[in-house]
């Protein structure tokens, strides 16, 4: 234990706390600060300028990130006839209906992400109380609830997040791993951020993205400059 704080300490060298570097040189950082061996996740955290607690500053949405996520994600997929065949072949891990129903009602969740057509909303929504408190319910708004299911399952496969902003004001989100380069992992990032600017509700008053940061799971974080940021 004592040695892994050395390193994380020595990690730390060089980082100014109170300086803010272009997403290129913060990733640029995080990167060669690297010092374990496993393939470590990269994290964006915002810090926003919403009060939660308010319906109208309620921060919730998603992004497509252009190099994925570097995570294999098992897609369940609830739909009949016509849309259960283009969930299958848009390359849904699980497909059906009744039956996934009663099988998630056993305690079975072995699956990541949940999409279903509009037309069975009303058998899935007796789902809630266990798929809600997880982040699985399908949502509309975040694009998991829709006749489109085949367009829905392959986002979600090439690397679709989804971001929520916490009660503290704070959101976390994944851009990918370490192994990308910087390039992709910027890439991720700039399509993230824009997706979080474009969820900016409209009963925000004043600085909306207060502090970003970047960082890998044991690395230092290293703050960005991005636009509207305050101090």
């Amino acid at each position: 234990m004592a040695d892994h704080g050395k390193r994380t300490e020595k990690a730390r060298e060089g980082i100014d706390r109170n300086k803010r570097y272009e997403a290129t040189d913060a990733f640029d950082m995080i990167l060669q600060r690297k010092f374990v061996k496993f393939d470590e996740t990269v994290d964006v955290a915002f810090r926003l300028g919403v009060d939660p607690r308010h319906a109208d500053q309620m921060v919730r949405g998603t992004a497509l990130l252009p190099n994925g996520t570097g995570r294999s994600v098992r897609v369940l997929a609830f739909a009949a006839g016509d849309k259960a065949k283009e969930a299958q072949e848009a390359g849904a891990d699980v497909i059906g209906l009744d039956d996934l129903v009663e099988k998630i009602n056993g305690g079975w969740l072995e699956f990541d992400k949940v999409v279903a057509t509009p037309d069975v909303m009303a058998k899935v929504g007796k789902l809630g109380k266990v798929l809600g408190p997880r982040g699985l319910m399908p949502n509309p708004k975040l694009g998991t609830v829709t006749f489109d299911v085949g367009k829905a399952v392959r986002d979600l496969k090439a690397g679709k997040v989804e971001f929520k902003v916490d009660k503290a004001g704070n959101l976390h989100a994944v851009v990918g791993k370490a192994s990308f380069g910087k390039d992709k992992l910027v890439e991720n990032f700039k399509s993230l951020l824009e997706a979080v600017q474009r969820a900016k509700p409209s009963g925000v008053k004043g600085i909306y993205i207060r502090n970003v940061a970047v960082s890998t799971t044991m690395g230092p974080a290293v703050k960005v400059a991005v636009l509207e940021v305050a101090a």
